[in-house]
């Protein structure tokens, strides 16, 4: 009995390791829809780690839509770390659509980090990309702030290496800038939108990028500020304060030769104290060597008396 037992699980554990190397269910159905898939492939995906299910069912759908894949490349771009199903499907739509896409170019695709089936979609369906508002002022100083619209088609042949919408965006950005900034007045931009449209569109803002570029529509265009006349008022406030500043450097100038003047003056009179201390001294001694006589010191004292009396009388309040 425990015989039987043991030989029973045994049996149920086989089993279970027979259908997880050897998916059965996966191997009928691809038979029944003309998919070569042996028996031994299945074995060999299990055991080189391929989730058969990820690579024998886009085979069947691929086989289905009338492509030619072979299952070998399949489970190589798998190993690769491609996405196998994005893949074929992407074939299927570019087969649909009549657009010219090799496994080779979409499997690089895939391995470039692009997102193909989304590339196919795009090229049947354009996208419509709404760049942020453009701010960009004119000859006469009004800024403008333009928002814009471009509509883009993948470029199959470009996907690998080709830039991305970001660079779109920006060129865009810039030719908007470029062509308000070459305009005389704002009022020619607003006049003819479609002006900005036709020389950034004839620039070849899409040369090296993965998008070919079908038209840029400007949506909105809006007025800002007067930039020309806030710089304006800028440069002279900055004139005034330059003024200001030197009026004050000629200012202090004057004020300190003034100070200097007064210091001068002060010591001219100290001088003059100074030397009138000494007539005295200078008479004194004049008298006591004989050098004048007493009679001619009494005329020198009348006529100081005398200069004295005049100008009293001349100024009688002492002004």
């Amino acid at each position: 009995m425990n015989i039987e037992l043991i030989i029973a699980f045994g049996a149920i554990v086989g089993l279970f390791v027979f259908l997880h190397f050897v998916p059965v269910g996966l191997w009928i159905s691809a038979n029944l829809s003309n998919t070569k898939v042996g028996i031994g492939q299945l074995i060999a995906m299990r055991l080189r780690r391929v989730d058969p299910k990820s690579v024998v069912e886009p085979m069947i759908n691929a086989v289905k839509a009338g492509l030619n894949i072979n299952l070998g490349l399949l489970e190589a771009h798998y190993l690769s770390g491609g996405d196998v199903e994005r893949v074929i499907r992407a074939l299927i739509s570019a087969q649909k659509a009549g657009i010219d896409l090799s496994f080779d170019r979409a499997t690089a695709i895939d391995l470039a980090g692009r997102d193909v089936l989304e590339a196919v979609k795009m090229s049947v369906n354009p996208r419509v990309i709404q760049t942020p508002k453009v701010a960009a002022v004119a000859g006469d100083g009004i800024q403008l702030i333009v928002l814009s619209r471009i509509t883009v088609r993948a470029n199959i042949e470009r996907l690998v290496g080709g830039a991305g919408e970001e660079t779109i965006v920006a060129r865009v950005g810039e030719g908007i800038v470029t062509t308000i900034g070459s305009s005389n007045t704002h009022k020619l931009v607003l006049e003819n939108p479609d002006r900005i449209s036709k020389e950034v569109i004839s620039k070849g803002l899409d040369s090296g990028t993965a998008f070919e570029i079908l038209s840029i529509d400007i949506a909105d265009i809006d007025v800002g500020q007067n930039i020309g006349a806030k710089l304006q008022i800028d440069q002279a406030e900055a004139d005034k304060n330059i003024a200001q500043a030197r009026a004050e450097s000629r200012r202090a100038e004057a004020v300190a030769a003034e100070q200097e003047n007064k210091a001068r003056v002060q010591e001219a009179r100290a001088s003059v104290v100074m030397a009138e201390a000494e007539v005295p001294k200078a008479i004194a001694q004049a008298l006591q060597n004989g050098n004048i006589g007493y009679m001619d010191y009494l005329q020198m004292k009348n006529l100081e008396a005398d200069t004295e009396m005049r100008s009293k009388i001349s100024n009688p309040e002492g002004r």
